[in-house]
C-alpha cells in the first residue's frame, strides 16, 4: 500500500497497521461538496492516524517467506462454490457508520472501517464496532443507543468537541474493539486501544493503552459504573508503569518507543485472559512485532488486575526463526470443557509466516503453557511455537464491487472505490474439538476471470507436535469473499464461517459457508444481508487522502452461544443512508457502511 494519511509532524509508517479506526483528510484542502458532506468543516474527520501507511520499507518487516519457503505455485487456483440468498439467517441490524457519527451529541468523527467486536451470554449479544458498541436481546427489542468507547472508558469524553469557540477539542484516539464471553465466569470482557492526544492539537502525547473493561455481574450494559475497567500501560520507553493498580513499577524499555499497541487480539483458557498486539513507534517509522499480555482472568472479574508481560523487541520474546512475529491470534472457546489442562493450563495462538507481499505455504502454532500460575503471585507462563505446513495463501488484491450509483464519489468527480482488502494476517481463532480453527484472506485465480481475493483456512491440531488436520479455500467465481472468521459450537459442532461478498455481480454483502466437523466447507456460500448500493466511503477518494481503495471491514467476527447456534458479524452496505448533495450532517454522510448479524442454528 503507498503511504497516506499522515499528520504533518507525526509521520508513523505502517506494518499495515489496517486496524486502526480511519477517517482523515491528511490535512489536505476538501472540496465544498465533500466539506458540506459533515459538519462543514475538515474535522469532519480524525486529522491523521497513526499505523495507516501500509507496508513501508522502512520498516523492520519479518521476513518470513525466505526463499526455501517461497511456494513454486503462486496464485490458488481453487475451486469455486455457488452463492444462494438466505435472507432468513439475518438476525439484528447491527451499528452502522451513522450510528458512529451520531454517537456522543455528535462530537464524533466519521470512521472506516467498522472493525468487529461480537460476543453473545445469555439472553445478550454484545456488538462493537470503531468507536461505538451497544448490547441486543436475542429475543428483540429496541438496544439503547451506541455508546462511544472514548466516553465508556475516559468518564464522559468526546473524539471531537464541536462546540462553537472550543478551545480543547481532541479527545483521545480509540480503535480497534475486540469483545469476549467467558463460559466459565459468565463475565463480559472488551478491549480497545487507545493513544492520548493533545487536547488543544490533536497531537499524540506519548501515552498508550489497552482499554479493558469486564462486567461487575454476568449481564452486559452501556454503562460504565457496571464494569471493571483498566488501563494497561503499552508506551514500553522505559518510563513509570501506570497500567491499573501497578504501584511503582516500570515498563520495558523496547526500540523507538513510545509505541502503542495495535490491534489488540483476546483470547482465553481455564485461567487466563490473553491479549496480543502489533507494537508501532508513535513517533517513528519502527515495528518491534507482537506484545503478548497474559492476565488473571478471575482477578480482573473481581476488580483487580495482575498481568505477566511476553514481550518482544528484536530477537528475544515472540520471535520467529524466520524474523519478527506478528498479528499473533490467541484462541477462545465457546465452552469451558475445550480449555486444555495439560501442562498446567495451556493456551493456543495462530499466526501466518507472510507479510511481505508474497506467497507462503507455512502457518505458525503457539503454545502457552504454566497459564495456571497466572493465579498466582509470581505468574510464569512459558511461550513455544511450532511450524506447521499449510497450503499457499498470499496478498491479496483490492476488490471490486457491482456498479451503481456512489453520490459522494460522484459529488468528487471520482470512480467508484475499489474495496481493501488488506493482507494475509491470520484472523479470529476458536479453539473447540482440540482443533484450532481460523482463515485468512489470500489471493486467487476463479475461472475465467482475473486474481481476486478467497479464503484459506486452516484447521490445527493441539498434538505435542502440531499438524494441519484440514485445510481449504473458499472462493466466487469472478468475486471476492475476505475477512473471515470461523465460529464453531462445542465439541467441533456447527463451524460457520462468516465474511464478505462483492465483485462485479454484488454489492458489498454479508454471506457465510458452513463447515462439518472435519473441517470440510459444506454446501454454498449463502447471502444472510444482502448489500443495496455500493460502498461510497470517503477513505478511497483522493480529497481524503485515499488512493482509490476503501478502507473495509478490517475483520469480522463469529462466536457460538451455549445452545451452539453461531452468531456472526460483518460489514455490508444497507443503503439507509450516505451522501445528500447539498445537505449536511446529521442528514448527509461521508460513509454508508453498516453490519448484520447473523445466527445459524446446529
Amino acid at each position: 500500500m503507498p503511504a497516506r494519511h499522515h499528520h504533518p509532524r507525526r509521520r508513523i509508517a505502517a506494518l499495515a497497521a489496517f486496524s486502526c479506526a480511519i477517517a482523515l483528510s491528511g490535512g489536505g484542502a476538501l472540496i465544498s461538496d465533500a466539506a458540506a458532506a459533515g459538519s462543514g468543516s475538515s474535522q469532519e474527520t480524525r486529522p491523521y492516524e497513526p499505523a495507516d501507511e501500509g507496508v513501508s520499507p522502512d520498516v523492520r518487516a519479518p521476513k518470513s517467506n525466505a526463499p526455501s519457503h517461497v511456494p513454486a505455485v503462486n496464485v490458488p487456483r481453487p475451486a469455486t462454490r455457488s452463492v444462494a440468498s438466505d435472507p432468513g439467517s439475518k438476525a439484528i441490524e447491527g451499528l452502522t457508520m451513522k450510528d458512529q457519527r451520531d454517537s456522543n451529541g455528535g462530537n464524533a468523527f466519521s470512521l472506516e472501517p467498522p472493525d468487529q467486536a461480537l460476543c453473545v451470554g445469555g439472553n445478550q449479544v454484545v456488538e462493537g464496532v470503531n468507536d461505538v458498541f451497544t448490547v441486543y436481546s436475542k429475543s428483540g427489542g429496541t438496544p439503547p443507543p451506541a455508546t462511544s468507547y472514548a466516553s465508556f472508558f475516559n468518564n464522559g469524553a468526546v473524539e471531537i468537541n464541536r462546540t462553537p469557540g472550543a478551545t480543547n477539542i481532541y479527545g483521545p484516539f480509540v480503535s480497534d474493539p475486540k469483545c469476549y464471553w467467558d463460559p466459565a465466569n459468565h463475565h463480559f470482557y472488551m478491549t480497545v486501544l487507545q493513544l492520548g492526544t493533545d487536547p488543544a492539537t490533536g497531537d499524540f502525547d506519548g501515552t498508550s493503552y489497552v482499554d479493558i473493561a469486564v462486567t461487575k455481574g454476568t449481564t452486559a450494559s452501556t454503562n460504565r459504573r457496571d464494569w471493571y475497567l483498566y488501563k494497561l500501560d503499552t508506551r514500553n520507553d522505559g518510563g513509570a508503569d501506570t497500567t491499573t493498580g501497578v504501584r511503582n513499577g516500570t515498563l520495558a524499555s523496547h526500540d523507538a518507543c513510545p509505541c502503542f499497541g495495535d490491534q489488540p487480539l483476546i483470547g482465553a483458557d481455564t485461567y487466563g485472559f490473553f491479549v496480543s498486539t502489533n507494537e508501532f513507534s508513535i513517533d517513528e517509522d519502527a515495528f518491534n512485532g507482537a506484545q503478548l499480555y497474559a492476565f488473571d482472568k478471575a482477578a480482573l472479574a473481581a476488580g483487580r488486575l495482575k498481568v505477566q508481560r511476553i514481550e518482544n523487541d528484536g530477537p528475544a520474546g515472540l520471535s520467529l526463526a524466520e524474523g519478527t512475529a506478528y498479528t499473533v491470534q490467541p484462541a477462545t472457546s465457546p465452552t469451558a470443557g475445550e480449555w486444555s489442562t495439560a501442562a498446567n493450563g495451556t493456551e493456543f495462538a495462530l499466526s501466518s509466516l507472510e507479510f511481505t507481499g508474497g506467497y507462503d505455504n507455512r502457518i505458525a502454532r503457539w503454545t502457552l503453557t504454566n497459564t495456571r500460575s497466572l493465579t498466582t503471585s509470581t505468574p510464569a507462563v512459558s511461550l513455544s511455537y511450532q511450524i506447521v505446513g499449510s497450503e499457499v495463501y498470499g496478498m491479496p488484491p483490492a476488490v471490486t464491487q457491482k456498479a451503481g450509483p456512489y453520490p459522494l464519489g460522484e459529488s468528487l468527480k471520482d470512480k467508484l472505490n475499489l474495496l481493501e482488502s488488506n493482507d494475509d494476517r491470520m484472523n479470529q481463532v476458536v479453539y473447540s474439538g482440540h482443533k484450532l480453527w481460523s482463515g485468512v484472506n489470500t489471493a486467487v485465480q476463479t475461472d475465467n476471470g482475473p486474481t481476486s481475493t478467497g479464503i484459506a483456512y486452516f484447521v490445527v491440531g493441539d498434538g505435542a507436535t502440531a499438524a494441519m488436520v484440514k485445510q481449504g479455500y473458499v472462493a466466487v467465481n469472478r468475486s471476492s469473499v475476505f475477512y473471515p472468521s470461523i465460529g464453531v459450537g462445542a465439541g467441533g459442532s456447527n463451524p460457520t464461517m462468516v465474511f464478505g461478498l462483492a465483485g462485479p455481480s454484488y454489492y458489498p454483502s454479508t454471506a457465510y459457508i458452513r463447515l462439518t466437523p472435519g473441517g470440510d466447507l459444506s454446501g454454498s456460500v449463502r447471502v444472510y444481508a444482502a448489500g443495496t448500493k455500493p460502498a461510497d466511503g470517503f477513505t478511497g477518494y483522493p480529497q481524503y487522502g485515499g488512493s482509490g481503495a476503501e478502507r473495509w471491514g478490517d475483520y469480522s467476527a463469529a462466536v457460538a452461544d451455549a445452545s451452539g447456534t453461531v452468531w456472526m458479524a460483518t460489514e455490508y452496505i444497507p443503503g439507509t443512508f450516505g451522501y445528500v448533495p447539498g445537505q449536511t450532517w446529521p442528514q448527509s454522510y461521508i460513509g454508508n457502511w453498516g453490519t448484520a448479524i447473523g445466527r445459524v442454528a446446529p
